[in-house]
């Protein structure tokens, strides 16, 4: 029989249930986003092709067994740069599951500190794609500038809008309108992943992950009206996939005022 855990929330908008290393890393002025020295770029391309790429694949595909839906939408995502906004449900799926669905495009993930502040592991998820958020005017200065060069070159751009994990929830946490604003800026089509969890015939759990869209930047609105609009379509797109989750293994309940 499936058991379910309960956790208990307060703040559907802040509260984290990941691990976060103890020592976290400052990403202010000095943080190096770009990573275009010839030495580094051909450490990033061994690592992420020949250790990431065949860790990820074993993991999607053969151990947690991911189905993306809507692989045909795949064919024009790959003829230029796109920003993909996904549910945060999943440490290793969320991370491994993107350089496979989207291969053999370079993705790289938006994330916060935690991703690049543990010793060794740290350096090697910057050449796997991690892509820390600033925390001062010069690092979101040269955060900007990175980000509409991965772009330039055809790149994945993964954002998790709803910020921090919640391990397999079931539902579309609230979000609101700011990482939309990268869309509208560098002027870029947008698509929604979205994971869920579903029952199979025998009752064990099946995961299939929803690729929709695109979604088009509408330019005759404001920058800020834009990015509301698009913050809409795709929330309510992921509002619809993650009502087809049949699976309950953790249970959120709101903790009463």
């Amino acid at each position: 029989m499936q058991k379910t855990k309960t956790i208990y929330y307060s703040d559907p908008l802040n509260e984290d249930f990941g691990p976060t290393p103890h020592n976290l890393k400052k990403i202010t002025g000095n943080y190096r986003y770009n990573r275009d020295n010839i030495f580094i770029r051909f450490f990033d391309f061994l690592t992420y092709r020949f250790i990431l790429t065949p860790i990820a694949f074993i993991y999607t595909k053969l151990i947690a067994r991911i189905k993306l839906a809507n692989k045909h939408l795949l064919k024009d995502l790959k003829k230029e740069g796109v920003i993909v906004y996904a549910n945060h449900t999943h440490a290793q799926a969320d991370a491994f599951g993107p350089p496979v669905h989207f291969f053999p495009k370079k993705v790289t993930l938006v994330t916060n500190s935690a991703n690049v502040s543990l010793p060794i592991l740290g350096n090697l998820t910057k050449a796997w794609g991690a892509f820390p958020l600033p925390e001062d005017y010069t690092a979101s200065k040269r955060f900007v500038k990175e980000f509409a060069l991965r772009l330039k070159r055809k790149g994945v751009v993964i954002i998790y809008p709803e910020a921090h994990l919640w391990p397999f929830y079931t539902g579309i946490r609230p979000f609101t309108h700011n990482n939309f604003a990268y869309s509208v800026k560098f002027n870029v089509k947008s698509y929604a992943l979205t994971s869920t969890y579903q029952k199979n015939k025998k009752g064990k759990l099946k995961r299939i992950v929803y690729l929709d869209g695109p979604f088009t930047v509408d330019e005759k609105l404001s920058s800020k009206d834009a990015s509301v609009k698009l913050r809409d379509a795709i929330y309510e797109v992921m509002k619809k996939r993650s009502k087809l989750s049949t699976y309950e293994k953790i249970r959120y309940v709101k903790r009463s005022e």
